[in-house]
């Protein structure tokens, strides 16, 4: 947690020594048209002189100097009536509330300007409505994102706009992505390249990035053999121009492609490549995944040799002259060299989760049992404690639209540029106007990077802390312990896990507890209820903190409610293919808890006191399929639902306790 914290402030560091230099660039341009303004006639040239100091206040990282003249400029041009000036107005404040990272404050705005544009310019509605996608996908909501996406690809087929049509329809490809359904995802990768590919408003690096998400799509999809064409090309126009972080990237997926293909010479020869590539630039981040790619291919040689795929025969070249011992080694090397590189490193979790699975069988054929013990203890505390589903998909999502994303921000920052030539300002500050754009378009690029950084890390962040306690964490370095007066906790609780568990294997233990977990996720946040934390195959959640509210045991009582219709349709989904289910016990209590964090290492939020051994008596004295609740609960829930009176049941530890089912 605290190399998160830090990570968090190194970025904001980045940020501002970053925009030092155009701040002294573009601040003499801002105080000279500023100490015009007083002179200037109340007209359309004032507004764009206004929407100009805007907008470089903007580029130089001042976004309160965005809000301000952006709001003056809204002001005249509402005075005059004048639908342009109005359209670049919000366009601005949207601007201003973005460059605060106040996103959803920026939507309304943005909204505006599309609806005005729409009517004025056709050009700046397609990438408006682009626009809007992307802030609504950035703030996960799918649906409005696929909405805006559509909007625009629908404005861009009428008028023949091909840029923006090819990126609406990666932008549509990505929010499938990000939900896991990668055949829609590559058929919408597929016709962005089909237009790209005719479009002559598309540079050569904008089609490298098509490619590169059509090959990494395919490889989510489990199509290795579809990926690599697109690898290929990918790879072709990285080397192109010179873009080695891009071939690095490359490199390592067409080791991947032969790894799952069983072309094991081939595999390495491609991610050693990826690693000569990777070190050239000092990228550690590509480093490390290289050097992941080159132990996988190693390890997935030694095991495709002790136990080959029936009917298949791999293709090792001379690999196996080494012998077995050997080549073991050869694949620890990697992947421990590959563990250093990425310590620490919170980003990139999802490369630690492999690198250690693959340790723990590593470690498990040289027969050094307690390194194959602690590398699948680690594998499993990070897969389980942050990669939930939701994490896994946006990760893959930014994966998948890394090379393409890259020179977004590029090409709307030169348009940009044109609308700010096209300005009518006429004094001699436009001479020096050039040069603060062409810088501009760097430092914007520079902007965005960080931004993005900046996003992940407090997702993850978020992933793992309520936010009330992640700002407290952030801000002092410790978030204190708070009594909440009244919450409601949830338990769950699997009826005969040990003895099913002995009838599963343990992968398929672990996936079908997953599948169960990750419902409970989803239902836990439409309710609005905060889980606390799993303890083998029980589920713990409360309502009604960190921050209070009145309507915690209804919002804890739907979810449970929901949980048990979820879990009665899984277990006829199960049975109807022949497989084994889990049957669960849900218990409610609402009383007084204590909530916070404790410790200086690995951060957990979590709630102690009597309440929370009651709630877990409620579920213990359920009976299967049922929601037991507590009086307490039922006192406050029993206008809201139907309730079946148990009478006093004997709870361990606690005698004869008053409970209710809610049917």
């Amino acid at each position: 947690m605290k190399q998160l914290i830090k990570a968090i402030l190194l970025v904001l560091l980045t940020l501002s020594t970053g925009t030092l230099y155009a701040q002294l660039q573009g601040q003499p341009y801002i105080d000279s048209v500023v100490r015009a303004l007083p002179q200037q006639k109340e007209d359309t040239n004032k507004v764009n002189l206004l929407r100009n100091i805007a907008y470089v206040s903007y580029r130089v990282g001042k976004p309160d100097s965005t809000l301000k003249y952006a709001g003056m400029q809204l002001a005249l041009a509402t005075k005059l009536q004048w639908q342009k000036g109005l359209a670049y107005g919000n366009r601005m404040m949207g601007l201003g509330y973005e460059g605060r990272n106040e996103l959803k404050m920026a939507v309304p705005y943005y909204e505006k300007a599309l609806n005005i544009f729409e009517q004025i310019n056709v050009k700046k509605a397609a990438e408006g409505a682009f626009e809007l996608g992307e802030i609504h996908y950035i703030l996960n909501e799918n649906a409005q994102a696929i909405q805006y996406f559509f909007r625009s690809l629908k404005i861009c087929e009428r008028a023949g706009i091909c840029d923006y049509a090819a990126r609406c329809n990666t932008g549509i490809a990505a929010v499938h992505g990000r939900g896991k359904d990668f055949a829609t995802a590559v058929e919408y990768h597929l016709k962005a390249m089909r237009i790209a590919e005719q479009c002559k408003d598309i540079d050569s690096a904008d089609l490298m990035g098509v490619y590169s998400n059509i090959a990494i799509s395919y490889q989510y999809k489990g199509d290795c053999a579809s990926s690599l064409p697109y690898c290929f090309k990918a790879l072709e126009s990285a080397l192109h121009l010179g873009d080695v972080s891009i071939a690095a990237n490359m490199y390592g997926n067409i080791c991947l492609a032969y790894t799952k293909l069983r072309e094991y010479e081939k595999a390495v020869n491609y991610g050693q490549r990826a690693l000569t590539f990777s070190d050239s630039v000092r990228d550690e981040k590509h480093v490390a995944w290289s050097l992941y790619e080159l132990g996988h291919a190693y390890l997935s040689f030694i095991t495709d040799t002790v136990a080959p795929v029936e009917g298949q025969k791999a293709s090792t070249g001379n690999m196996g002259a080494a012998g077995k011992p050997a080549l073991v080694r050869i694949a620890l090397n990697y992947l421990e060299r590959s563990l250093d590189s990425n310590r620490g490193k919170q980003d990139e979790v999802e490369l630690a989760v492999k690198v250690y699975e693959d340790l723990a069988k590593a470690y498990r054929l040289t027969h050094e049992w307690e390194k194959a013990l602690r590398a699948h203890d680690m594998y499993i505390t990070l897969k389980d404690s942050l990669f939930s589903k939701e994490t896994a998909m946006q990760l893959q999502a930014e994966k998948m639209n890394y090379a393409f994303e890259k020179k977004e921000a590029a090409t709307q920052a030169q348009q940009e540029k044109k609308d700010i030539q096209q300005r009518n300002i006429r004094n001699s500050t436009l001479a020096g106007m050039a040069g603060l754009l062409v810088f501009s378009v760097v430092v914007m690029r520079q902007r965005n990077k960080v931004k993005k950084e900046k996003a992940r890390s407090e997702e993850l962040l978020l992933n793992i802390l309520p936010e009330e306690v992640a700002e407290e964490l952030k801000e002092k370095g410790s978030a204190e312990a708070k009594l909440i007066d009244e919450a409601t906790v949830l338990f769950t609780d699997f009826k005969g896990f040990t003895q099913l568990s002995e009838q599963l294997s343990p992968k398929e233990l672990v996936n079908e507890i997953n599948t169960c977990f990750s419902a409970f996720d989803n239902i836990m946040q439409k309710h609005g209820v905060e889980k606390i934390k799993t303890i083998g195959d029980a589920y713990m959640a409360a309502g009604g903190l960190p921050t209070p509210n009145k309507t915690h045991a209804e919002d804890v009582v739907k979810a449970a409610l929901e949980i048990q219709d979820f879990m009665h349709r899984h277990k006829e989904e199960r049975e109807a293919a022949g497989k084994l289910f889990f049957e669960i016990r849900i218990g409610v209590h609402t009383g007084p808890v204590v909530a916070g964090i404790v410790g200086i290492k690995k951060f957990a939020y979590d709630i102690w006191g009597d309440t929370v051994n009651t709630a877990s008596r409620m579920e213990s004295s359920g009976n299967v399929g049922m929601v037991n609740i507590s009086q307490t609960t039922y006192e406050l829930v029993k206008d809201k639902f139907n309730c079946e009176y148990r009478g006093e049941v004997e709870a361990k530890g606690k005698g004869g306790m008053k409970m209710y089912f809610v049917n």
